[in-house]
């Protein structure tokens, strides 16, 4: 399988139509090497890895990509890791982050994870252990990621498939409550057309049809129109936005 390596944002929509089967990480490593082995070794365990290797291009890959875990070094060139993950978490709370570094005083762990970080491996390290680290991260967020969602006063139940705002309930169509939730599991990150077609819909996106809009239009109007402050937001050139954030 040919190594891959994010080089910028905008490449990140043409990685993803392959790889929808399986969990995706992000590597956030600056020795090349080492980058190289854990992309392999994570393709390895069937799972779908891209390369970035300095803070400022991770923060714009999480920001752009569709991601399951993160796993990065403390010492990034451009952004270091503590502030990759400061920024990310002012983002997202989404994302499960490993941190992955030689740095192991304790005063390291502690700022990293109270700085954001799920989890905490130093170097040298097994690949197993990451790997076991990695299952469990993915488990714990599977975990909290099931039932209710909430974003504002915007809630969405899977389990008895109901939507309310502000306390009234809110009827969607199977698909408009699906992409609703698409959105609500992405909130206050961008997601592109592409990823909201290859996701809601399981196809790829070919520029060709407005689906989306049509779709996005039909859940605005229920969910927004009539509610403040407004949840959806178009972002020009990049696609949808969900967030209670200003």
């Amino acid at each position: 399988m040919e190594l891959e390596t994010v080089k910028d944002a905008n490449t990140l929509n043409d990685l993803s139509a392959t790889r929808l089967s399986h969990p995706r990480v992000l590597v956030a490593e600056d020795d090349v090497p080492l980058a190289r082995f854990l992309q392999r070794g994570f393709q390895d365990n069937e799972y779908a890895a891209d390369l970035v290797h300095d803070g400022e291009a991770a923060a714009n890959a999480v920001l752009r990509g569709q991601y399951d875990l993160l796993v990065t070094d403390l010492n990034l060139p451009g952004l270091d890791g503590v502030s990759l993950l400061k920024r990310i978490r002012a983002t997202t709370s989404q994302l499960p982050i490993l941190v992955l570094t030689a740095r192991g005083a304790v005063e390291d762990r502690i700022t990293s994870l109270d700085s954001g970080a799920d989890d905490y491996l130093v170097k040298p390290f097994s690949f197993q252990e990451l790997m076991a680290r990695a299952r469990a991260l993915l488990r714990r967020h599977n975990s909290t990621s099931v039932g209710q969602i909430q974003v504002g006063d915007l809630k969405l139940n899977r389990d008895e498939f109901r939507v309310e705002r502000g306390g009234k309930a809110i009827d969607l169509t199977a698909k408009e409550f699906a992409l609703l939730e698409y959105l609500m599991v992405n909130a206050h990150r961008p997601v592109s057309r592409a990823m909201i077609m290859e996701k809601v819909w399981k196809t790829s996106y070919d520029g060709s049809t407005n689906l989306v809009d049509v779709y996005m239009k039909y859940v605005r109007d229920k969910v927004d129109a009539a509610f403040l402050p407004k949840l959806l937001r178009t972002i020009r050139g990049v696609g949808y936005l969900l967030s209670d954030r200003s």
